[in-house]
């Protein structure tokens, strides 16, 4: 199964407005605990090993290739 990065997440704008809400008063770091453990649990759902690096790989290269990314401040 290759990684889908086509849109495909029913109620896209509610999803990301339930995910903003999830971090609502939590601190830096528990914020950052929080998107760790989603993010573990949604990898033990999907499974599959080489869909799981493929999305590390793709999240990493976005991430370097975005605006600002590098910038010593």
């Amino acid at each position: 199964m290759p990684l889908n990065t086509k849109p495909n997440i029913e109620g896209p704008d509610e999803f990301y407005a339930e995910l903003i809400r999830s971090h609502e008063g939590l601190s830096d770091e528990d914020s950052a605990a929080l998107n760790a453990r989603l993010i573990l649990l949604l990898a033990n759902h999907i499974g599959d090993r080489a869909v799981l690096s493929e999305a590390m790989s793709a999240a990493r290269l976005s991430v370097r290739d975005a605006p600002g990314a590098g910038d010593v401040g």
